[in-house]
């Protein structure tokens, strides 16, 4: 029997010995960390009272090893009538394991010190997959034709190499902004914890070593693509193709949908409204998009110097030349719709042009002290990322997730000054704590589309948060968030495919290589549960399956494992490379 067919058994097994009960409890599938935070959620669809107390047994004995006082009862929260949280901090032992409570006991997990550590190498296999040009596992080529312009000062439908970079989701759309986003954390995943990857691929992606970490490969090729994206100082495009990419699912080739054979449109950024079908967006200015190239090619330069000068040096130049042409147009540029109404909205800038100030302070480009004070005044201008304690924001309208600047800042500046940009943070994230306090889940994160692009972005800052102050008053909060992503949520699904190999793990997204071709897509993110309310007036979607989480959709938030929900089910690029971050910082807290 294939691994998707035998997940979908044991998936159906479970739900089915699950449903009698009605108790559920979830566990972090890939495992804990034995001296760290560590919980689980018991959660009932009945009306009955919570246990007072758990067990844990060792999953081969059948043994109970610890006991434990549960937590007060929640409530209600989605489809289920009681919750509580099942905190067994206190117990340390490694092995694997099952917890009792009520009528319910919860899939195997391990406990480990190494329980993390393969994950952000396997996370990066879905990079490389997602790679444009040449794609190291097709082992062939596609868009090699990119592409033709348009808006920009040059004629129209002018030819310009962009070949290369990565997809963005499922389908072959490529955006400055998500690129630009995603090279700077795998960038800064290096720079952080270079001793948690390795070294078993070659630039192009193809197997072999060659005395370059994969993840320090993966973000190059991101550089090479954004370089090519900025090719002059006065020149900067946004986004390859547009939405009649959507036109169909397939393996990536060459797409003749966009009037000139296989050329497809490079948008040039304008900073005004763009659109060459029926929908317009709502684009203003272009700091948004050029601040994002600059602070990648500032972290680019200090992370290559050692491995390529000249490369770091031509990324020195356009780091520079990518902050003034932020500058010449403050504003959102956001990406082009054509026959839908779906674009990304973002709607802030300054967090950009924050941290691609303070990039360019730190790499020594720009060294001068205005720039600090620049970057000062922006975090002063937005201290909190407007979606944190919101209910519902657009669709990716404050990207990226997370203000990056305020980390690098504060580890930048000094007394006072140093403790009022880490005060943004903490007034951040504790928005989100006072909602996420009142249920079993700890969940304050809106289910807008990419929820879990939002959630791990969210771990994140409460991680640099702890960092920087010391501060552990969040600590159960940040790890309920990571938590969230591989089990302990409603579904009791890990949202990350392939990972852990073991558990239950999305088996039918909305990708064509899996739906085509049956590719495994190993360490795809996908994009998380939405509102009820938000998935029913959505365009265009059909579950193509029974949906085997039927029992615990709500009008709070649904998840489909289902080819045919886009909306939940879809993997997306930068909302990986943002979890290969967040693994690499879990992986070292073992060392």
């Amino acid at each position: 029997m294939n691994r998707p067919a035998l997940i979908i058994l044991l998936c159906a097994t479970a739900f089915l010995s699950e449903a009698g009960a009605q108790q559920y409890i979830r566990v972090n599938l890939l495992g804990y960390l034995p001296a760290n935070t560590k919980n689980a959620v018991w959660c009932a669809q009945t009306a009955v009272e919570a246990p007072a107390a758990f067990f844990i047994l060792d999953a081969d004995t059948r043994k109970v090893v610890w006991k434990g006082k549960a937590g007060k009862g929640f409530g209600a929260y989605g489809p289920f009538a009681q919750t509580c949280r099942l905190d067994f901090s206190g117990f340390r032992q490694t092995g694997r394991f099952i917890i009792r409570a009520g009528e319910a006991e919860s899939p195997v997990f391990r406990i480990a010190p190494d329980a993390y550590a393969q994950a952000p190498d396997f996370a990066l296999r879905y990079m490389r997959q997602q790679r444009c040009g040449y794609n190291p596992f097709l082992r062939d080529s596609c868009h090699t034709h990119d592409g033709y312009t348009m808006y920009g000062p040059m004629p129209d439908s002018t030819h310009i190499d962009v070949t290369g970079g990565w997809h963005d989701a499922s389908d072959y759309l490529q955006y400055s902004t998500t690129s630009a986003n995603a090279t700077y954390h795998l960038l800064a995943a290096w720079r952080d914890f270079p001793q948690l990857f390795s070294d078993a691929h070659q630039a192009q992606g193809t197997p072999g070593s060659n005395g370059i970490a994969d993840v320090l490969d993966e973000a190059r090729w991101g550089l090479d693509w954004l370089l090519k994206m900025h090719p002059r100082p006065d020149w900067m495009f946004n986004q390859i193709a547009d939405d009649r990419d959507h036109v169909n699912m397939r393996i990536p080739k060459e797409d003749p949908f966009y009037g000139k054979g296989f050329e497809r449109p490079v948008y040039f950024c304008t900073g005004e409204q763009q659109g060459l079908g029926k929908h317009k967006n709502r684009a203003t200015g272009t700091a948004s998009t050029a601040g994002k190239f600059s602070s990648a090619f500032a972290l680019g330069a200090n992370m290559w110097k050692q491995y390529d000068p000249d490369f770091a040096g031509r990324l020195r130049q356009h780091a520079q030349s990518a902050f003034d042409f932020g500058l010449v147009k403050p504003g959102v540029c956001q990406t082009a719709p054509n026959r839908a109404p779906y674009f990304y909205e973002e709607d802030n800038w300054k967090d950009d042009m924050q941290l691609a100030a303070v990039a360019l302070h730190q790499s020594g480009i720009a060294a001068d002290r205005d720039l600090l004070q620049y970057a000062r005044q922006l975090a002063a201008d937005e201290p909190v990322t407007p979606w944190l304690g919101a209910d519902t924001a657009l669709h990716y309208q404050w990207y990226p997730f997370i203000n990056i600047g305020h980390y690098e800042l504060a580890k930048t500046l000094r007394g006072q000054q140093r403790r009022a940009v880490i005060e943004y943070y903490r007034q951040g994230i504790d928005r989100v704590w006072q909602k996420a306090q009142a249920n079993a889940f700890y969940r304050g994160v809106p289910f807008i589309w990419c929820s879990n692009n939002l959630t791990t972005s969210f771990a994140i800052q409460c991680y640099w948060y702890r960092q920087l102050s010391g501060d552990r008053r969040y600590e159960a909060l940040e790890q309920a968030c990571f938590d969230w992503l591989f089990g302990v949520n409603i579904w009791g699904s890990s949202f990350v495919y392939g990972l852990p190999a073991d558990g239950d793990t999305p088996v039918d997204p909305h990708s064509a290589f899996t739906h085509l071709k049956k590719y495994p897509i190993d360490g795809g993110l996908v994009d998380g549960p939405v509102y009820g309310s938000i998935y029913g007036r959505l365009i265009g979607i059909q579950l193509y399956e029974p949906d085997e989480y039927a029992a615990f959709q709500s009008r709070l938030a649904v998840y489909h494992d289902d080819y045919g929900d886009y909306s939940t089910n879809e993997p997306t690029m930068d909302g990986t490379a943002s979890l290969i971050y967040l693994l690499a910082a879990q992986a070292a807290r073992a060392k």
